[in-house]
């Protein structure tokens, strides 16, 4: 039986882990899985985060409900496990990206799993927060491109702006929409969606 690993000074910080190591980690701090590098996840979110992740996730859960999409939403804490696209195998040591976005909406059922989504999610929402890195913030975009998640939304609390990117023919993010403060923000997946950002972001 391997070693369970509950500090990350346990670690070689600069070496490559894959999902395997990561399943036998215990800390106390959240970490994530980026192309078998260590990532330390922000401390705990505040409560503004926090609320505009409740309402998001409500909204989300409501409308998935109503419309019957067979679709449905997860919230951090959920492992996804983004697998390299020039690998098939999907034992967990050639899983070398283990991440927990904020939200994510998922379609194929067959997707999940015990251990949370193998593959990536459909819409894929990040919260930032103020000890967001501007290389975390690329690292993400890139990370999700690549990964072929079809939507992605960048949410800046401070701002009340939500970012909406969506992937092009070619793979490749564009800027979909900017929505900001009290606007109607319509989701590019689910047309029929649509959040009222007032409300999401009121204090």
């Amino acid at each position: 039986m391997q070693k369970v690993i509950t500090n990350l000074s346990e670690l070689d910080l600069n070496g490559t882990y894959s999902y395997a190591d990561y399943l036998r980690w215990h800390f106390e701090q959240g970490v994530e899985l980026i192309k078998g590098k260590i990532f330390s996840m922000s401390p705990a979110p505040n409560s503004r985060h926090q609320r505009i992740a409740m309402r998001l996730s409500a909204s989300l859960f409501n409308f998935l409900e109503q419309q019957n999409k067979g679709c449905e939403v997860y919230a951090a804490p959920f492992d996804v496990r983004l697998l390299d696209k020039k690998k098939s195998s999907r034992a967990h040591e050639d899983i070398y990206t283990v991440v927990q976005p904020d939200l994510c909406i998922i379609c194929d059922k067959n997707k999940i799993d015990k251990r949370g989504c193998l593959g990536a999610p459909d819409l894929v929402i990040e919260i930032l927060s103020e000890g967001n890195s501007k290389k975390e913030v690329k690292t993400k975009y890139e990370l999700y491109q690549e990964s072929g998640v079809q939507e992605y939304w960048v949410v800046y609390p401070i701002t009340q702006v939500l970012l909406q990117f969506v992937l092009d023919a070619e793979g490749k993010y564009v800027l979909h929409n900017r929505f900001a403060e009290d606007e109607i923000c319509n989701a590019y997946l689910f047309p029929e969606l649509e959040l009222d950002l007032g409300r999401v972001f009121a204090e």
